[in-house]
């Protein structure tokens, strides 16, 4: 019996990611972007205790890791494009209303569609996480909840930056499209990065993950809110140079 309980609490977890990513994409639909936001946060508490949980408990399945990429699709993939959406429509026509279609030209309905690559390619990095065997320890191109945190912050700094240039800049349409299509194409790159999974507390092996951390906590403390996409590309410069050095030993 508690074994069959203990089996079922990573998967609850999950579900729990899964309905947050729902309601964000509900929010999302009724202008209630700041809230939607902090549900996809929610959502990535949710997506790393699933896995901690798993490993704690030793009830790895294969069910869990296939719902977990499932969740993953909604609330790191679709709930944070219907963000980018918005900011997109804000960019294009001062306003989160899109006018009457015939009103629209051709460049505007592509430039409405861009912020949809997140989810198709954030389904095909997951796709191919669940078939890759390299992914054990590792991340081959940018994991979904780092690419999804670093989309809906930028809406957070949006709201808590007084400084213009940087609002006027975050709502540029060529800026929104550039960041989506760079950020969607890393997602399925092949691009070593690693990951947060600890296997022990000792500095062997963990020593970039405790640079990461340290980095992440001291951007948190000095730029508040726009730590969080600072750290994302802190993530991916840290990447980097570990592939680097690792090329060399």
């Amino acid at each position: 019996m508690i074994t069959a309980i203990k089996r079922h609490i990573p998967n609850t977890i999950t579900s729990l990611n899964l309905l947050s990513g729902c309601i964000s994409i509900v929010l999302s639909f009724e202008g209630y972007l700041l809230a939607a936001v902090y549900l996809i946060f929610l959502a990535a508490i949710f997506d790393f205790f699933d896995g901690m949980t798993a490993r704690l408990l030793h009830v790895y399945s294969e069910l869990g890791k296939e719902l977990d990429s499932l969740a993953d699709v909604v609330s790191f993939g679709v709930a944070p494009a219907f963000i980018v959406f918005q900011m997109m429509k804000t960019s294009l026509f001062g306003s989160e209303q899109i006018p009457y279609y015939t009103y629209m030209s051709f460049q505007e309905y592509i430039f409405l569609l861009i912020p949809f690559l997140i989810p198709v390619l954030s389904a095909v990095r997951l796709a191919k996480f669940n078939l890759d065997v390299r992914q054990t320890d590792s991340f081959i191109g940018l994991p979904t909840p780092a690419n999804a945190l670093f989309f809906v912050s930028l809406f957070i700094v949006t709201l808590t930056n007084k400084n213009q240039v940087v609002i006027d800049l975050f709502y540029n349409k060529y800026f929104i499209a550039a960041l989506v299509i760079v950020f969607s194409i890393l997602l399925v790159a092949e691009f070593p990065m690693f990951s947060l999974k600890f296997k022990n507390l000792g500095l062997k092996g963990n020593k970039i993950r405790y640079i990461f951390i340290g980095l992440s906590a001291i951007l948190l403390i000095l730029l508040h809110s726009i730590a969080v996409p600072v750290i994302i590309i802190l993530y991916l410069i840290l990447s980097a140079i570990n592939n680097w050095i690792y090329k060399l030993n």
